[in-house]
């Protein structure tokens, strides 16, 4: 369970939105972001909101169980639909994240997606991702997602390496990864994209290497891959804080990411936002760009409202029983200014999307710009900078 609250308003109860948090809709693209806070275990290293079996309240609070939560995030979903009232809004993209979402039946997932289909409506064209664990799917419950709308799916395969994945807690065989993509490719899944974190102690720019070409092996359309950071309040954290495991470190972080950089390119993934990779425009993953380039979005369960540059972001209650309706504080971008001054800036006056190493060391903590992400600087990471 994340160990405090991180700073910022509580969400009104009745859901309303400040009208700058409404400004665009209907005239954007939307997007809708559930959040499923379960988990069978604990990774060491995140300090995501989610909840294994033993941490989550009594199953007769709505939403804070397995078996009460796709009911809850209905009920969220029609709340959505009354606050944005006669707004036109066809949702261009939905994304299930946690968590684990695959933990919960097909057929839970399939009815959250119904109502928003039902309440919002979708684009003919709609992109809807899961993400899931390896060892979280089945043939047959791939299948049923797909015919319950599911478009695309995420795996975490994290690591194709043993010992990487046991310091990373991840519970699941490397062998499982290729054998869920095939699943997956033969229950019709349009896309299917793979997450991988590098830079875990222990990990050689070897097994690193590994984990990138057994990645590659599966014929993903789509990889992201995450420099492993060490949030405070996490397992991970303790230990390094213990002197159990080392910090990652920085120029161990760049020598991979340039790794998987080239091996990418070489197998036809193109780099288009900072840590990910398509073989094409259209295998993109369509929702995370909406964070970039400004589209409206709407997060069931953190209930945000946000783009890129200036949009509205929220404080989630750290209890599934409490999560907020709505959000109503400003969360703009922020971005690394090269060389002269290494300072930050907001996104609205970074002059150009690039990356000074002395403030921004690592992948994940890349500026936030549109420029970055859609090619208006060409300046790439590397040895130009110090």
């Amino acid at each position: 369970m994340p160990s405090s609250l991180p700073d910022g308003e509580t969400a009104p109860e009745d859901g309303s939105l400040p009208p700058e948090a409404l400004q665009g809709v209907g005239t954007r693209p939307f997007g809708l972001y559930v959040h499923v806070p379960f988990c069978a275990v604990r990774c060491g290293y995140c300090d995501f909101n989610t909840y294994t079996a033993e941490e989550l309240g009594p199953a007769t609070v709505p939403g804070a169980s397995r078996a009460t939560y796709a009911d809850a995030a209905v009920a969220e979903v029609r709340r959505i639909r009354g606050v944005l009232g006669d707004r036109d809004v066809q949702v261009d993209t939905v994304f299930l994240g946690g968590g684990t979402p695959t933990l919960l039946p097909p057929e839970d997932l399939a009815s959250v997606l119904a109502a928003v289909r039902d309440e919002l409506g979708l684009s003919p064209d709609v992109e809807v991702t899961t993400e899931a664990n390896p060892d979280s799917v089945t043939p047959e419950g791939l299948a049923r997602l797909r015919e319950g709308g599911f478009t695309r799916i995420s795996f975490g395969m994290q690591s194709q390496v043993t010992h990487v994945l046991s310091v990373l807690d991840r519970t699941h065989d490397p062998l499982r990864v290729p054998q869920a993509v095939e699943w997956a490719r033969a229950a019709g899944f349009e896309q299917v994209s793979l997450d991988l974190i590098y830079g875990t102690p222990g990990e050689s720019l070897s097994d690193w290497e590994t984990s990138v070409e057994a990645a590659l092996a599966c014929g993903p359309d789509h990889v992201s891959a995450y420099s492993l950071i060490v949030e405070d309040g996490t397992a991970l954290a303790r230990r390094v804080r213990r002197g159990e495991l080392p910090m990652p470190d920085e120029d161990d972080l760049a020598d991979k990411y340039e790794l998987a950089d080239e091996r990418f390119r070489a197998a036809g993934l193109e780099w288009y936002e900072v840590s990910n990779w398509a073989t094409a425009d259209d295998t993109r993953c369509r929702h995370n760009l909406l964070y970039w380039t400004g589209g409206a979005s709407a997060r069931g369960r953190t209930a945000t409202w946000a783009g890129c540059a200036g949009g509205t972001s929220s404080t989630p209650r750290r209890t599934p029983s409490g999560w907020p309706r709505a959000a109503a504080r400003r969360s703009p971008g922020r971005c690394c200014r090269p060389r002269t001054g290494a300072s930050s800036a907001s996104c609205s006056s970074c002059d150009c999307a690039t990356v000074c190493r002395s403030t921004c060391s690592t992948p994940t903590a890349w500026p936030r710009c549109r420029g970055w992400s859609t090619g208006g600087c060409s300046s790439r990471w590397g040895s130009d900078w110090s």
